[in-house]
């Protein structure tokens, strides 16, 4: 038999004190689950930030969907008077065409706006 020495407690030598606290590493399965993480929070086409931009589009596009219907709503309320009332067409054209009669000056005044840098 060789003769091995026996080493206790603090006295083995740096290399095999070292072995038994990274023995987890060792692990397969671990290395596996590890990567496949990395892989799928950072590198994959679906990864968290591209989750994270889609949901966030995905919010702006609900609430621009929204106000659209509500214009649509608010438009078609207005067709039907407009159909309905001849001087609502008279009135609409007048706002939005700037329509006069002949006998009529028209003034269009407008106010500044204060947001303009």
């Amino acid at each position: 038999m060789e003769n091995i020495p026996e080493y206790k407690g603090a006295q083995k030598p740096l290399l095999w004190r070292g072995l038994g606290r990274l023995s987890w590493l060792k692990n397969k399965y671990l290395f596996a689950g590890a990567f496949f993480l990395v892989w799928m929070l950072f590198f994959d086409p679906k990864d968290i930030s591209s989750e994270i931009r889609r949901w966030k589009k995905f919010g702006e596009l609900e609430s621009s969907e929204q106000h659209l219907i509500k214009k649509i709503k608010n438009t078609r309320s207005e067709l039907g008077e407009l159909k309905n009332n001849a001087q609502t067409i008279e009135k609409y054209a007048r706002e939005k065409y700037l329509m006069k009669k002949d006998n009529e000056d028209l003034f269009i005044v407008s106010t500044p706006n204060m947001n303009k840098p």
